[in-house]
């Protein structure tokens, strides 16, 4: 069976060469960006958080497991957060084409990066990966659920579900240039949880494309914890920092 899937691997390979997503540039497997690519995106690779992943200034090497201001002053809901990437002008060419014009080919490169970013975090306990639901009204003019397209490389690699239909989203309009408390205001009440059978007493992990304020994990966090969620953690592909 093994041998296989190599040969089957090895014909996709030379029939559709692996490529670079972002530049065409040869690769030496399907679904990761080249040297160039890469380097030029600011990766979350030093030290972070402990709790939500948030990177700290350059140089700053904590002993042990430091949290940020924020998580130390107990506003971080989730049990964890982890990101790919620092949400910046190199990030929003492989982001917001992947999520508003159409550039699907962006996923698989992108779930590895989140895949990646997942390393130093405990995922054994994982019983659901969800995908931050999309409005039937915002999915209808889009076509996909970006985060969706997101979630199942990591739902494969954990072993676990995919969770598409516990929770739906009523729409609201757009988030974009809110402040924080107003974005907290305007997702508030949003989600509703229609199978809390398949939530109770799991542990799930969230998916999203970008991390912007947290309003979004936190308020799905507070209805799946309400439906009997033993615990919410999170993963995006980027997340916007500020200075700190």
């Amino acid at each position: 069976m093994v041998k296989c899937r190599e040969f089957f691997h090895n014909i996709l390979n030379f029939v559709y060469p692996p490529v670079c997503p972002l530049c065409d540039a040869g690769v030496s497997t399907h679904g990761e960006f080249c040297a160039d690519c890469w380097t030029a995106v600011n990766w979350i690779d030093g030290p972070k958080c402990a709790k939500c992943g948030y990177p700290f200034v350059s140089g700053y090497e904590p002993d042990g497991n430091v949290l940020c201001p924020t998580c130390a002053a107990g506003k971080s809901e989730l049990d964890w957060i982890r990101s790919a990437c620092v949400y910046d002008d190199a990030s929003k060419q492989i982001m917001l084409p992947f999520k508003h014009v159409g550039k699907i080919k962006y996923a698989r490169a992108m779930s590895n990066a989140m895949i990646w970013a997942l390393r130093d975090v405990d995922v054994s306990n994982i019983d659901i990966v969800m995908p931050v639901p999309l409005a039937w009204r915002r999915l209808f003019h889009r076509g996909y659920n970006q985060a969706s397209l997101l979630a199942g490389p990591i739902a494969h690699v954990i072993g676990v579900k995919l969770d598409f239909d516990s929770v739906r989203r009523k729409y609201r309009p757009d988030m974009g240039h809110k402040t924080a408390r107003q974005r907290a205001e305007n997702i508030r009440g949003v989600f509703r949880v229609v199978h809390p059978d398949k939530i109770r007493g799991k542990h799930i992990l969230l998916v999203d494309d970008v991390m912007t304020s947290g309003a979004t994990f936190s308020e799905l966090r507070r209805v799946l914890m309400r439906a009997g969620a033993t615990s919410v953690s999170g993963v995006s592909f980027c997340r916007v920092v500020h200075a700190i």
